[in-house]
C-alpha cells in the first residue's frame, strides 16, 4: 500500500456523503503505521459501508497534534505520549484512552553493495551520531557516510535516538517517509537508513524494496539478527522492535469501537501479519 494510495482512500473515502456525522473517522499520524492504517480501514469500509474513514500520515508528532487541536479521531503514534504532551492534554481537559494494536521492528538498510551483513548497536551509535564520517573504520572504504533519516516529529526518529542513547548528526537528510528513505538509500553506495520492517515486508511495496540490503543489527550483548526475522521478533529477541500505539480522545471512543473491534477480529489479525507487523499476542 502506497502513501499515494492513502491519499486516494482519503480523497474517494472522504468524498462519500455520510449524513450522520457519528460514523465519519478521522486517523492521522504514523507513517509507520499508515500503511498498515489504510489497509485495515479499506477492508474495513467494505465490511461496512456506513462509516466513512480518511487516514493520512505526516509523522507521530502531527497526528498527536491533530488530536489536540481535534482534528482527528484515532492518532497512530510508534511512540508513547512525551511527558510535555500529557501536560498539554491535561491542560485542554483531553482525555485519551490508549490501545497497543501491534508490534513493528524497525530495519536499517543500506546501498545493495554494501559489503557488511550485520553491524552492531554500538557502530550504528557511532554511525548516526556523526561520531564517524566516514566508512573507513566501519567498512575499510574511505567514502563519506551519508544518513538518511526522519524528522524530529517522526515517532521512528524519536524511537532511533532513544534507543541508541544519541543525539542526530546534524548532517543527517531529514526524509518525509519509508519510501523517500528506501529510494534515496538504493541509490547511493555511502548511504545508510532506517524504514519501518512492515514497509519491507509489505507485499505491495516488495519490487519497489527488493533493492536493499537489509542490514542484521547485534545489540548489546546480543547476537546478530534481521528485522525480518519473524520468529525473532515473536520472541522480542530483535533490538529495535516496539508496540504500536493509537491515540484515541474520549469523545471518539465509543464512534471508533466498530473500527478497533475490526482490528482485533480474525480478518483485522490477518491483515496485521499478512502487512508485515506483529499481532498483541
Amino acid at each position: 500500500m502506497t502513501i499515494l494510495k492513502a491519499v486516494l482512500l482519503l480523497l474517494i473515502l472522504g468524498s462519500i456523503s455520510c449524513s450522520d456525522a457519528r460514523k465519519s473517522i478521522k486517523i492521522k499520524g504514523s507513517d509507520t503505521e499508515v500503511n498498515l492504517a489504510v489497509n485495515l480501514a479499506e477492508h474495513f469500509h467494505e465490511a461496512d459501508k456506513n462509516f466513512v474513514l480518511s487516514v493520512s500520515g505526516g509523522g507521530s508528532g502531527l497526528g498527536i497534534a491533530s488530536l489536540l487541536n481535534g482534528q482527528a479521531d484515532i492518532t497512530n503514534s510508534s511512540r508513547p505520549l512525551t511527558e510535555e504532551e500529557i501536560t498539554l492534554f491535561r491542560k485542554k481537559n483531553i482525555e485519551l484512552r490508549t490501545v497497543i494494536f501491534a508490534e513493528d521492528a524497525t530495519a536499517f538498510i543500506a546501498h545493495p553493495e554494501f559489503p557488511l551483513d550485520t553491524l552492531s548497536a554500538d557502530l550504528l551509535s557511532k554511525i548516526m551520531s556523526g561520531e564517524y564520517r566516514s566508512w573507513l573504520p566501519v567498512t575499510g572504504q574511505d567514502i563519506p557516510i551519508t544518513i538518511y533519516g526522519r524528522q524530529s516529529n517522526s515517532g521512528t526518529h524519536s524511537f532511533i535516538k532513544n534507543k541508541l542513547g544519541i543525539e542526530f548528526s546534524r548532517d543527517a537528510k531529514e526524509m518525509n517517509g519509508n519510501a523517500q528513505i528506501l529510494e534515496s538509500v538504493k541509490q547511493d553506495i555511502s548511504g545508510i537508513g532506517y524504514v519501518g520492517a512492515g514497509y519491507i515486508f509489505s507485499e505491495n511495496a516488495h519490487n519497489a524494496n527488493r533493492k536493499v540490503k537489509v542490514l542484521k543489527i547485534a545489540g548489546k550483548n546480543q547476537r546478530a539478527i534481521s528485522p525480518l526475522d519473524k520468529t525473532a521478533i515473536q520472541n522480542h529477541s530483535y533490538y529495535f522492535q516496539r508496540p504500536l500505539f493509537q491515540f484515541i480522545p474520549l469523545e471518539s471512543w465509543e464512534k471508533v469501537q466498530p473500527f478497533l473491534n475490526y482490528e482485533t477480529s480474525k480478518a483485522g489479525q490477518e491483515l496485521i501479519e499478512k502487512d508485515g507487523y506483529y499481532t498483541i499476542k
